[in-house]
């Protein structure tokens, strides 16, 4: 199994359960830190991206399907303005954590598979579709960079409107001017 698969994942698991776990302040720097993870991860692990066929279909699918993850992570944290800190607070309670550990692990599970378990089916399956390994390992980085990426920007609006509503309460402003885009 590629390292890059195992290096990945963890450092994935490791950001988003330390910075989302429990009662946390959404601030510049905890949104930052993944994004900066995932422009590091990609140029170094992500080899020969596929420009077309079904080694870049592959690659597209990991990446929809891990923003599709990513979405419903964040729906699974709760966000709320915290008045006495005056900024706006998520809270990630263990099925975000569990929702985070099952992705990371079956991603892991397959990539050990792969090489251990149904190397040969998946070696021509690989061949019939005309898929590369490395296509292959990039969609499952994408994968986790994609579910990464979009936990983040789902959690920027989603302390984006709780500040917005708050401003709205305290200054008497119809709540629709602060909603819109």
């Amino acid at each position: 199994m590629n390292a890059s698969v195992w290096i990945v994942n963890l450092a994935v698991l490791t950001t988003v359960l330390h910075a989302d776990l429990g009662h946390k302040k959404i601030a510049w720097l905890r949104l930052a830190r993944p994004v900066l993870l995932a422009a590091a991860v990609v140029p170094v692990f992500a080899k020969n991206i596929a420009t077309h066929g079904n080694g870049l279909t592959l690659e597209i699918i990991g990446l929809a399907a891990g923003l599709l993850l990513g979405l419903l992570a964040a729906a699974l944290l709760t966000v709320r303005y915290d008045e006495v800190q005056q900024a706006p607070f998520s809270t990630g309670r263990a099925p975000y954590a569990a929702l985070w550990a099952v992705v990371i692990g079956a991603r892991l599970l397959f990539a050990y598979a792969s090489v251990h378990i149904f190397p040969t089916q998946l070696g021509h399956w690989m061949l019939t579709h005309r898929i590369t390994g490395d296509a292959l390992t990039d969609a499952l980085i994408f994968l986790a960079i994609g579910m990464l990426v979009a936990r983040t920007a789902a959690l920027l609006a989603k302390g984006t409107r709780a500040t917005r509503a708050r401003l709205a309460h305290t200054t008497g402003a119809p709540a629709q001017q602060y909603n819109a885009a």
